[in-house]
């Protein structure tokens, strides 16, 4: 098994350690004292050797171990330990990689110096306290500045060994600050504030030590940082480019822990304790812009990205970033990109985080409750509430656009329900939240904001299924040639569209629709999907356009044209039904099997000579299952005292689809 040696004690040996626990290859973890052996992860593959190491006592480690590679990502100023580290590799033959720290750009307004002795003789011709976060061991400068003992407080690491290094310099027990990092902008701020700090000093320690962090907090609290330079750094590889190298050469597996988080609507009011912990505790963060925004942590790099996929794509282009959240807006289970993101995370280590949905919230709002209403989203799908409103009575409605409102109020009062109450949150736990109350009528010309979520509420009232409903249902009319427009009758469309076997999100081709009362309830029983209405008739095009507003329905388009060819441009279809084909049976339902050979075909014929080209199909287009049905009907009609019965033209009633009906 392979055997590698780092020599950490930095932020970046700390997360390298993470990637190397639990792999298949053994790592030696050699840190200076015992606080940093308390901060290496635990690993059965990671051993760790504590103690400070001279060049002599290096090469003999080399020697005795072979180690495969030596990774050096000790501190950027440690440049004595990182000379003893390659003389040593060399001197063994050993492989010697430099962990380089990234750069980061100090601010305009910092006095940038070039040692520790430079930042004290610039702070003895400059007055003003100063917080040193230069560390414990190079204090002696400092004490040369006049009034030291008043003006500086030297920030260290909660060791015996910086405490003591502290008292030898001179430095009061009051003005020693002694915590461990990382610090926040927030926790820097406090600190400058609270001794009135007009100077910071600090080493150009990269994101990882913090040094962003000090800049922002420095100009928030008023003081000017002076920065002490970085040493240039030996030629080496960034913490991703050592990943990769140790991924492609040792075939190591890229785990990642990665956290999917609900982070509420995007205040912080609304976000949950375990979510802010794990944004504090992420590398980076991914999502869309306005979540990025809402979440921001300071140093924390953000990523855009929207799609499951794009996000998959940017968490692989970055295996520097051990650990990444995800950040989703309200609920991440509640209409999310989660539920598509999940399974292209496969291999990572994957945590669900759980945040307040915006139905939660306006439902509090409102001082009402959510557990009887049902959910749908609106944002950026075809679709309307209506028939979500017949049958629950208590909607829950995602909208987007300044317009959803009215679309929504509008679908409404068409259908009858102008006198729905209807309550829209806008900016929820933003500023300028508000909430808009009324009935559907009063607010069909209401605009909202693009951020809105609405609750509709109205009673429900008894209302067949939509199969086989009354022929009454349906707007009936003369059409321009004098005769009624052609409509299968509620009997026969039911046994017809049982024959479909329709599915929720099924596409549907309705040929030669007529009155569109196939049409009507097909689309109504599949939701998720679509309907196209091709009628060669004008006036029965306008019919079907008329009832499909009757009853609310989005997934319905109305075909005006001649069959095959207004078929070319629509989408393949799962289901067809042909009540009418002017001669062209044939060549339509070619043109139904060229774009998806497993249609299921349904047709209706009250001709022989249809019911004979129907058996001719079945045979010569392969269609293995073909079931015609004939249906004998008689309604009754009231003569004096007497019910007598009138029948009907017995019609027959085609299924066929290749390779089997299922079920």
């Amino acid at each position: 098994m392979s055997e590698i040696c780092v020599f950490a004690g930095t932020s970046e040996g700390r997360r390298l350690l993470e990637f190397l626990g639990g792999q298949d290859l053994r790592a030696l973890a050699c840190v200076a004292t015992e606080y940093g052996e308390a901060l290496v992860p635990r690993a059965d593959n990671i051993e760790v050797s504590t103690g400070r190491l001279d060049g002599d006592a290096m090469q003999k480690l080399f020697a005795e171990r072979g180690f495969d590679l030596v990774i050096d990502a000790t501190h950027p100023f440690a440049t004595a330990v990182s000379e003893n580290i390659a003389a040593a590799c060399a001197e063994t033959g050993t492989e010697y990689l430099r962990l380089n720290r990234d750069d980061s750009a100090a601010d305009g307004d910092a006095v940038i110096v070039d040692s520790i002795q430079g930042a004290a003789d610039f702070l003895a011709t400059h007055a003003g306290n100063a917080l040193l976060a230069t560390g414990s061991k190079e204090l002696a400068p400092y004490t040369m500045v006049p009034d030291w003992q008043e003006r500086f407080w030297p920030r260290v690491l909660p060791m015996a060994s910086s405490l003591s290094a502290c008292a030898e310099a001179g430095f009061a027990p009051a003005h020693i600050i002694a915590m461990q990092g990382p610090f926040s902008v927030e926790m820097n701020v406090a600190m400058l504030r609270s001794i009135r700090a007009r100077w910071l000093v600090t080493k150009a320690s990269g994101d990882s030590g913090g040094f962003a962090d000090k800049l922002k907090a420095a100009r928030q609290a008023g003081a000017r940082c002076v920065v002490i330079g970085k040493p240039a750094q030996a030629m080496g590889m960034d913490f991703a480019g050592v990943v990769n190298l140790l991924i492609e050469r040792y075939s190591l597996r890229d785990v990642r822990q990665i956290d999917i988080v609900g982070i509420g609507m995007g205040s912080p009011d609304t976000l949950t304790h375990e979510a802010a912990a794990a944004l504090d505790a992420c590398d980076c963060m991914i999502g869309a812009k306005r979540m990025l925004e809402a979440a921001e942590r300071s140093g924390i790099p953000a990523y855009a990205g929207i799609a499951p996929a794009k996000i998959a794509e940017t968490i692989a282009k970055h295996p520097e970033h051990r650990r990444v959240a995800v950040v989703m807006s309200g609920d991440s289970g509640f209409f999310s990109g989660t539920k598509k993101l999940l399974p292209l995370l496969a291999g990572h280590d994957v945590r669900v985080i759980p945040g307040l949905s915006s139905m939660q919230v306006l439902c509090a709002r409102l001082q009402t409750s959510w557990d009887d209403a049902r959910a749908i989203s609106l944002h950026g799908r075809e679709g309307s509430v209506v028939p979500e409103v017949l049958k629950y009575g208590k909607v829950f409605a995602l909208t987007d656009g300044a317009d959803a409102l009215k679309r929504v109020c509008a679908d409404l009062v068409d259908a009858g329900l102008g006198d729905a109450k209807v309550a829209v949150g806008q900016r929820l736990s933003y500023p300028g939240e508000a909430i808009i109350r009324g009935m559907a009528a009063e607010l069909v010309e209401t605009e909202c904001a693009p951020l809105s979520a609405m609750l509709i509420e109205h009673p429900v009232k008894p209302r067949p299924l939509p199969v086989g409903l009354s022929d009454g249902a349906f707007i009936r009319q003369l059409g321009d040639n004098g005769r009624a427009v052609p409509m299968t009758k509620s009997e026969v469309r039911a046994v017809s569209i049982s024959k479909l076997r329709l599915t929720n999100d099924a596409v549907v081709w309705d040929v030669g629709a007529g009155t569109g009362s196939v049409s009507v309830e097909a689309a109504l029983l599949c939701p998720s999907g679509h309907v196209y209405a091709v009628e060669c008739r004008a006036d029965a095009s306008d019919l079907i356009a008329r009832n499909g507003k009757r009853f609310a329905l989005r997934n319905l388009t109305v075909v005006n044209g001649t069959a095959p060819e207004a078929l070319e441009d629509l989408p393949a279809p799962s289901h067809i039904f042909i009540g009418g084909s002017s001669g062209n049976m044939r060549s339509i339902v070619e043109a139904a099997l060229e774009k998806n050979p497993r249609v299921r075909v349904v047709v209706n014929a009250i001709a022989l000579e249809s019911v004979g080209e129907i058996v001719a199909l079945s045979e010569t287009l392969g269609f293995e299952d073909c079931e015609i049905v004939q249906l004998s009907l008689a309604r009754s009609h009231r003569v004096g005292r007497y019910n007598m019965m009138n029948g009907l033209n017995p019609i027959w009633i085609a299924a066929m689809q290749r390779g089997g009906s299922g079920t």
